[in-house]
């Protein structure tokens, strides 16, 4: 009997403990009280003494307080004592048979008392939790709020401190407290030779539209489907006349205008290369330029100008008047008639009688008097390059500035070095309005894989700057800047970046030229909503920013978790381009910067097999490697261009890489195949003797 009795005990142990804890604890709270009464009295009774009821009542609370905490931490072990003593019981009733806790069975209900304490303790979890989530938004919130009791210059200090973290190219005066955005921001696509699907231009246009785009630049080249006479000029795989007006009221239902592009003195290589145009060339030797003292040019010219014209007024309703509405008409209000980089004028016999200037100017002149008195209600825009040299008096003497309006292009951070302030003011003197022209890709190499994000956004807040600047001399102002982003150098060039490829590069400059400044602020960049960006804020001030640019790098980390139309394409481009880097350097390494492998080896097919063996190892699996990558480019990319540019972009970016490891494997294998190796010191070859006018002793004793 006593022994069960103290077995009783023993297991409800922790239970006296706490009835005599509580008691001890209710003990000291009545005793507490009792001695607060008497105080509280006699202090209201003194008004010397006004301070002792607040200390009192304070150190009153906190003793509830801690009294509080000591109850629900007995409440908890009671609870969990109480949970011992079931699954216990459970067992001896059971045996060895062990059953599963059902996943949503439903709790015995806790007394009034230990509900609330349990509650309480949840609650204060719960609202931890709910502090932590908004932390992010309440800081981004507080520095915004700081940000707006700062001063303006207080502002700008902090604002290119954030750029210079995020690796954005700092310009003086430009941010949120600067001039305004141009007020067009045209977008040029260059279609020459490389025409993406127009299915996939379409999908860009709400992009653009949503970045601040007013209008495209459209450069066709032999991809407009010219007619006629001039059917020879559009490429087999041109744009259809219906696809192309359904793409350009597509642009006009977002609010885009549209100014196209037609070469008309350099860059007419597609034209003048063709059987029957080659008699127009200014050098019979070079298709680049046409020589516009033949009458013939003249007539070639009106009628490319006069097919892309008429195109575009039909989607804008005006072209004839039997011509149906559009669904929405284009806004067409100017042409472009290029007339950059022409190259070799005034050389031939017609032309070498007059000045370089006076061809130049003549030429532009009747072709803009042509479009002006055909189609008045159009402005003529020119690229400005050929006209940096020429004087003063030679511009005002031809009247050019009634007649065109420049676009002035650098591609360079130094906006300066190729337009100083005097030319800015000979310009001013001649034409009442300009426009600029920045880059987003291909501007920085003929052949490049990728665009270097950060040098074109450079380009393009120093053109913020310029315009801001400069703006101001021309009587009408500088209209606007035109986003360039070129697919060849010129017609006979390969590819450089593709357009899907440069993507990120343009929305990171469109975004900024749009605002007038690059934002800092995630919330108000739309960069991120548009490209579709999976982001987690850092809202700390010493943390890692949103966007992070490197000087040596193509691109930021953030636009490897975009959804964009194109970005497989700009992914597989950054794979590919490092997989190149790494092959190229190991060929660099087993050719020029072995002893076993190089030119030397063989040309005298003499080296060591077991080296030749270890040299090589990798380079089987590095050509699997890349034709791998081939054909996932042919997947990638044709949803994008069709089967052509596909193939062009593989033989010029992987074929020669995998041909240089095939020319590497069959120089191994010739080394592999000897067995038996000549005495040093080795013979020279014949042909470098011829080459290099080597005289050996044999020779000089013959």
């Amino acid at each position: 009997m006593h022994s069960n009795l103290w077995i009783f005990i023993w297991r409800r142990k922790l239970s006296f403990l706490l009835v005599v804890s509580g008691l001890v604890l209710l003990g000291l709270w009545t005793w507490a009280i009792l001695i607060d009464t008497p105080s509280a009295q006699l202090s209201a009774a003194s008004s010397s003494s006004a301070e002792h009821p607040q200390q009192q009542d304070s150190a009153g609370y906190q003793q509830v307080h801690i009294i509080q905490k000591l109850i629900a931490q007995a409440n908890r072990v009671l609870r969990a004592d109480r949970l011992k003593d079931n699954v216990q019981q459970k067992q001896q009733q059971l045996g060895n048979v062990r059953f599963l806790r059902p996943t949503q069975a439903k709790k015995a209900p806790l007394p009034l008392s230990d509900t609330y304490l349990f509650e309480q303790e949840r609650l204060k979890i719960l609202e931890q939790q709910q502090r932590q989530r908004n932390a992010g938004m309440e800081e981004l919130n507080a520095n915004a709020e700081d940000e707006r009791m700062l001063s303006s210059a207080e502002r700008q200090t902090q604002y290119e401190h954030e750029l210079q973290r995020m690796g954005v190219p700092v310009v003086a005066g430009i941010g949120p407290d600067g001039p305004r955005a141009p007020a067009e921001r045209l977008v040029h696509l260059d279609l020459k030779g490389a025409p993406p699907k127009l299915s996939f231009l379409k999908q860009l246009l709400p992009m653009l539209r949503a970045l601040g785009a007013t209008g495209l630049l459209i450069e066709y080249e032999d991809m407009f489907p010219y007619t006629g006479v001039l059917q020879p000029l559009a490429a087999h795989n041109a744009y259809k006349e219906d696809e192309l007006r359904d793409f350009l009221e597509s642009a006009a239902l977002h609010g885009l205008s549209v100014m196209p592009l037609v070469q008309t003195f350099g860059h007419m290589e597609f034209v003048l290369k063709l059987s029957g145009f080659e008699q127009m060339r200014e050098m019979a030797e070079s298709p680049q330029s046409i020589c516009p003292s033949q009458p013939q040019s003249m007539a070639l010219l009106e009628q490319m100008l006069t097919q892309v014209i008429e195109l575009h007024l039909q989607c804008l309703g005006q072209a004839t008047p039997s011509s149906a509405a559009p669904t929405a008409p284009i806004r067409f209000t100017h042409i472009h008639i290029g007339c950059d980089e022409v190259q070799r004028m005034g050389e031939c016999s017609a032309c070498r009688q007059r000045l370089r200037s006076e061809l130049f100017l003549s030429h532009v002149v009747s072709l803009a008097h042509f479009v002006r008195r055909q189609w008045p209600q159009l402005g003529v825009v020119i690229w400005d390059d050929q006209l940096r040299s020429m004087s003063l008096s030679e511009l005002q003497h031809s009247q050019v500035g009634s007649y065109v309006e420049p676009m002035v292009w650098v591609y360079a951070s130094d906006i300066y070095r190729f337009i100083q302030p005097q030319l800015w003011d000979t310009y001013a003197k001649i034409f009442p309005s300009a426009w600029a022209a920045s880059a987003f890709k291909g501007a920085f190499g003929e052949s490049l894989l990728v665009p270097p994000l950060q040098h074109h956004l450079e380009n393009n807040i120093r053109w913020l700057a310029v315009i801001a600047k400069e703006g101001g001399r021309f009587s009408k102002g500088l209209r606007g800047l035109a986003l360039t982003g070129w697919q060849r150098y010129d017609h006979f060039a390969v590819l450089c970046e593709l357009l899907p490829v440069g993507i990120p590069s343009l929305m990171a400059s469109l975004s900024t030229v749009s605002k007038g400044y690059f934002s800092t602020n995630p919330r108000d960049n739309e960069l991120l909503r548009v490209l579709q960006c999976v982001f987690q804020p850092d809202s700390r001030r010493s943390g890692r920013p949103w966007l992070e640019l490197h000087p040596n790098a193509h691109h930021s980390q953030l636009f490897g978790v975009c959804s964009y139309p194109g970005h497989l394409v700009f992914k597989y481009a950054l794979r590919l381009f490092d997989k190149l880097a790494e092959i190229g350097l190991y060929l660099q390494q087993t050719r020029d910067q072995s002893a076993w492998l190089s030119n030397y080896n063989v040309r005298h097919n003499f080296s060591s097999p077991l080296r030749v063996r270890e040299l090589t190892a990798r380079t089987p699996m590095l050509i699997e490697e890349l034709r791998t990558m081939a054909r996932e480019a042919q997947q990638l990319l044709w949803e994008v261009y069709d089967e052509h540019t596909v193939t062009e972009f593989v033989e010029q970016h992987i074929y020669p890489t995998i041909e240089a490891l095939q020319r590497q494997l069959v120089s191994a294998e010739s080394l592999l195949q000897r067995r038996n190796w000549p005495q040093r010191p080795l013979p020279v070859a014949l042909k470098l003797q011829e080459d290099m006018g080597l005289v050996t002793n044999h020779l000089q004793h013959q």
